[in-house]
């Protein structure tokens, strides 16, 4: 189709794999009458199963008129082929075995990426580190799942066990292990992806909006010297040293009898559950409560600087010394890059897709099962049953097992020529 349009020194069905061919793409004009050329261009050669499709294919570099992609783009429909649909190049490549389908996924997220640490994290996933992990716990299990299934083959000889329950006990403590290992770097891998949450909370009026707006350097949330302005969560993002930051603005924690108020802080309670940052502020001027009794990483934060000078104050309790109001936050930015580069560990294989976190968490509850079994001394059959629980869960996450359903909803989020 291409070699309908494109004249070179030889046809690009001519050509060898790997080489680029210079030349013209052109056509019959319309009239009838000469030849008309698009533009000068160079066309690369890729022969299966050498290319990313694995697949016989060919690219053509053109120059960026937007006005000869789309005419050379018509031309090619014109001339029998057709446009990709969302993700088909990469789904051809997954089902001609170029790859599994969480590394499929994994182009995804690399062409989403907005800073290093989620290129980081998309590129380890995509040259194998989640697969290769489940893959090699996969192939392990299902040897003692076959020799399982040779002994239901014999249940006549109840004597007879091919699979050693001990060494079968230690191989699925593990795999549990290792699955839970994952199951727990989602947090961190979905904080890459989508932005580390940061909950900014604090007693009312101790300059919280002031915070946000100065962080995403716009003015996003209403200030006010009235308490309880803030009433429901408000989030942004933001990205800071090349990382991206969730912040969630929340109500001022305090005892209220206004039921509106009241939802704003129960909200603001679950926002400082699910951050694994939470920069508390405290008034600089004044001396703050207790502390926060929460899993995420604290950044204590005295607001106001601005004010010691004013009346000659100074809060002696530790903490970072701003001032919101007029812009002093830098040592606020500091501390929240070092924390999250604390935890943002790329080079330990980690997830951060959630079909992978559901189905990773069906294999862990199948292989507790399989623990239990052993313990109880289960028959064979029913250890069988949820050994093929986990194999198969672990199967979703490569691609090893899938349906149409599950391929579409996945590659039909894809970017159109990806």
């Amino acid at each position: 189709m291409v070699d309908s349009l494109f004249v070179g020194r030889k046809r690009l069905a001519e050509a060898h794999a790997g080489t680029v061919l210079h030349g013209y793409i052109q056509r019959l004009a319309v009239s009838g009458e000469g030849l008309e050329v698009l533009d000068e261009v160079l066309c690369s050669v890729f022969r299966a199963p050498h290319s990313f499709t694995g697949e016989d294919t060919i690219e053509i570099a053109c120059h960026g008129s937007l006005y000869i992609q789309r005419t050379l783009l018509e031309w090619l429909v014109e001339a029998g082929c057709r446009v990709a649909k969302p993700g088909e190049f990469t789904q051809r490549a997954f089902l001609n075995g170029k790859m599994d389908l969480a590394q499929a996924e994994a182009v995804a997220d690399l062409i989403a990426a907005l800073n290093k640490e989620e290129k980081d994290l998309a590129l380890s996933q995509l040259q194998g580190s989640v697969s290769n992990e489940l893959a090699h716990l996969r192939e392990r299990l299902l040897h003692f799942t076959s020799l399982i299934e040779l002994e239901l083959d014999f249940a006549d000889h109840e004597e007879l066990e091919f699979a050693d329950r001990t060494e079968l006990n230690a191989l699925a403590s593990e795999i549990e292990s290792k699955l839970a290992a994952l199951i727990a770097s989602f947090k961190t891998g979905n904080a890459i992806r989508n932005g580390i949450p940061v909950a900014i909370v604090g007693a009312p009026n101790v300059g919280k909006s002031t915070i946000l707006n100065a962080l995403l350097g716009t003015d996003r949330a209403i200030v006010s010297d009235i308490q309880g302005t803030t009433r429901d969560t408000i989030e942004e993002t933001v990205v800071i040293d090349d990382i991206l930051f969730r912040l969630i603005d929340t109500a001022g924690l305090r005892d209220t009898a206004d039921t509106i108020e009241q939802m704003g802080i129960a909200r603001s309670r679950q926002a400082i559950e699910r951050a694994q940052i939470i920069v508390h502020v405290s008034d600089n001027t004044t001396v703050s409560g207790e502390g926060l009794a929460v899993s995420g990483t604290v950044i204590e934060v005295r607001n106001k600087a601005d004010l010691i000078k004013e009346s000659g104050v100074r809060n002696q309790e530790s903490g970072l010394c701003i001032s919101a109001k007029y812009g002093e936050i830098e040592p606020l930015k500091k501390e929240m890059v070092r924390a999250a580069r604390e935890m943002m560990d790329t080079s330990a294989v980690m997830i951060s897709n959630v079909r992978h976190y559901e189905a990773i968490k069906r294999a862990h509850e199948a292989i507790l099962r399989v623990q239990n079994g052993l313990q109880d001394g289960l028959s064979g059959e029913l250890l069988s049953l949820d050994l093929q629980d986990c194999l198969a869960a672990l199967g979703e996450v490569t691609g090893q097992i899938t349906n149409e359903e599950v391929l579409h909803n996945i590659f039909s989020k894809f970017c159109i020529g990806k």
